[in-house]
């Protein structure tokens, strides 16, 4: 059997909740193959260096096969260096009293310094997946400050909420999540997101049924699920006093999986990517969440689906979101 040169993999904030939840799934084969050697790049700030080396010594007890090398580091210039997939977990988290606009400000200097990391040090191949928030605009800013990269590389995670969406359906039908596809979340990871079930399939006993019929309950899908969704991370921290972790590294395995390896033949899923050229009417120069399908590590927006006047109100609603979010962000970006 051909072994495969080994992928060099940057997850930032890598001593962080979600980066302990989700080192282990690359390291095992479960984001880029089962035969494909990783190079685990570990970013974290200075005075998380002490507990990234903890997490290093778990990596190594865990004795992976494909597990090549473990690289810690506060450095940018050797996190960087020749990546084939960044994963920015990393940002700045709103404290208590915050403004949005000082989250926004702050995240700025933190992505427009990666992003300019991803320019000089990484190939331009490289595939960049943003999850601190805020993601979309995180995201944004990161693509405009590597100029080089081809903006189709970059994308940010709406997957969470996708598979929230798909599991609410599911639970509500008494199915499997897997019976579940082609929910759609458009717009910003923010509560303004809007999950849409218009274009979804749930398999019951055998036979694909559109979910509206499938639920039996158009008054809970057009008010109770959107809003549970869109508040499920709220909830979490309600919950667990600490944002979702475990959730959101499977989220970002499924993400990156489908660039690597492609999505079902009929099936769709959502992330954020750039807005360009879309027949949905969202606004230039946004990411914005769209279903998309992917192929040889290209996506691409799934075309003509009908909206109707319910879903493009709240598509508008949450694209008016990310215009505000993208024109403070740029104005601080001094661009």
């Amino acid at each position: 059997m051909l072994i495969s040169e080994p992928i060099r993999v940057l997850v930032t904030g890598a001593a962080g909740q979600i980066a302990y939840s989700l080192l282990f799934s690359i390291a095992k084969g479960d984001v880029f193959g089962k035969d494909q050697p990783v190079i685990l790049l570990l970013l974290d700030i200075t005075p998380m260096l002490p507990v990234l080396d903890g997490v290093v010594m778990e990596l190594q007890d865990c004795a992976l096969p494909l597990l090549r090398d473990i690289v810690p580091t506060d450095k940018e210039e050797v996190a960087f260096k020749d990546l084939d997939a960044a994963i920015l977990v990393g940002s700045m988290p709103r404290k208590e009293g915050m403004e949005r606009k000082d989250l926004l400000k702050a995240n700025v200097a933190i992505f427009k310094s990666q992003g300019a990391a991803l320019e000089k040090y990484a190939k331009k191949t490289v595939k960049v997946l943003v999850v601190g928030n805020p993601a979309n605009t995180n995201c944004l800013i990161a693509a405009k400050s590597a100029p080089s990269i081809p903006k189709e590389n970059f994308s940010c995670l709406t997957r969470l909420d996708h598979n929230r969406a798909r599991s609410q359906v599911a639970m509500r039908c008494g199915v499997p999540a897997t019976h579940v596809k082609n929910v759609i979340i458009w717009g910003n990871h923010s509560s303004t997101q809007y999950p849409d079930v218009h274009h979804c399939l749930v398999n019951m006993s055998g036979s694909e049924l559109a979910c509206f019929e499938a639920v039996k309950d158009d008054a809970w899908l057009k008010g109770d699920f959107i809003a549970t969704v869109q508040q499920r991370g709220a909830a979490v921290i309600k919950a667990r006093k600490l944002s979702s972790a475990m959730s959101a590294a499977k989220a970002i395995c499924d993400h990156m999986r489908d660039i690597w390896s492609g999505t079902p033949e009929g099936e769709f899923i959502s992330m954020g990517v750039y807005s360009s050229a879309n027949s949905y009417g969202v606004p230039e120069d946004l990411i914005y969440s769209f279903p998309v399908q992917i192929k040889d590590k290209n996506w691409k927006i799934v075309e003509g689906l009908a909206i109707n006047d319910f879903s493009q109100m709240k598509m508008d609603a949450t694209a008016a979101e990310l215009m505000e979010e993208r024109d403070t962000a740029v104005a601080f970006l001094g661009v």
